[in-house]
């Protein structure tokens, strides 16, 4: 399998965005040239107030897809949820980073074992650049799948697994064990391998990393699973003007328009849009200073607005649990 993913990163072919090429949405069945969107949301299970506003958004708003960060603390409210909704669109977001000062979580798989995961504090390390720099993949490995096993041990079956903070993503050898796992237990892998219009101009990309990420995509397709073709995961850096005060009005507005005008950017083709949504209170103001993007996010899956933008421009939602569907019954 490393041998694979290898060789499949050195693959040079032309690349072309201009190049009209079929779409993994128009390979699962979805209308050509529709926009699909997987309107999703990173850490469940985080706090109290992640699982609230991940609840009403999903179940209010037009949210439809949610991950859920195994290592931390209201991870078992959020599954008891799950259990009575098995049918919700949630993976595992694994989590190799504990990136708050005053709210810390530790590996699922024991430090004992992966010693290269944790700082002097024996929490997780608090950035992706330390794990690249201290973890092995063989750790890595090991804490993924003791996530996705914790995930499983609930009685539900994740329907994707993601990398919190893009950490599976900084390192080539943490990539392929990523995909591997994934392969391995048959379960869908958020990595962006059609056109992945967005996500290169988000990152920068020059088209040698675009043509990885598009042979990863071929190999996860090859492998009976369903690939995104792009993926927009800036949403957190939306953010209000310093002299604009961060009201629920103000950043409702603003979020659900920078949403309106990202929809219209994307390209058909299925693209997972990240947010994060929280319910607001004020314990959740002391567990991190991210509060405003959260609650913007929250009021914006909510707002009417949004939703008559996507019935007006005939924007299908989907979700990884249909992808997954509907690549079974492709040949």
């Amino acid at each position: 399998m490393k041998q694979l993913f290898f060789v499949a990163a050195l693959i040079s072919f032309l690349y072309s965005p201009s190049q009209a090429q079929e779409t993994y949405a128009e390979k699962l069945g979805y209308p050509k040239g529709k926009k699909i969107i997987l309107f999703h949301i990173d850490d469940a299970g985080m706090s109290y107030e992640a699982n609230q506003g991940t609840i009403i958004a999903m179940e209010k708003g037009v949210a439809n897809s949610t991950s859920v960060m195994m290592p931390c603390g209201w991870v078992p409210a959020y599954m008891k949820y799950l259990q009575k909704y098995p049918n919700t669109d949630a993976g595992v977001h694994l989590t190799l980073t504990s990136e708050w000062k005053g709210y810390r979580w530790f590996p699922i798989s024991g430090r004992d074992k992966v010693p290269g995961l944790v700082d002097k504090e024996g929490a997780m390390w608090s950035n992706v650049g330390d794990v690249v720099k201290h973890a092995s993949a063989d750790e890595v490995e090991t804490e993924i799948r003791a996530q996705i096993a914790r995930f499983r041990s609930f009685g539900v079956e994740p329907s994707h697994i993601d990398s919190h903070m893009g950490t599976l993503f900084g390192s080539p050898a943490f990539t392929e064990r990523y995909v591997k796992v994934g392969i391995q237990e048959k379960i869908p892998v958020m990595l962006p391998g059609g056109h992945a219009t967005l996500i290169a101009k988000e990152r920068s990309s020059p088209a040698q990393e675009i043509q990885q990420f598009q042979q990863v995509g071929k190999m996860l397709w090859n492998a009976g699973l369903p690939v995104l073709d792009d993926l927009f995961a800036d949403t957190y850096g939306w953010k209000l003007p310093a002299s604009t005060p961060n009201t629920e009005e103000n950043l409702r507005k603003m979020k659900t328009q920078k949403y309106i005008e990202l929809l219209k950017e994307a390209k058909p083709g299925i693209t997972m849009v990240i947010m994060h949504c929280a319910a607001p209170s004020d314990n959740f103001k002391e567990i991190t200073d991210s509060w405003p993007t959260r609650y913007g996010d929250f009021w914006a899956m909510l707002d009417p607005e949004l939703k008559t933008f996507l019935d007006k421009e005939g924007i299908v939602l989907t979700t990884w649990r249909e992808m997954y569907e509907r690549r079974k019954k492709v040949k």
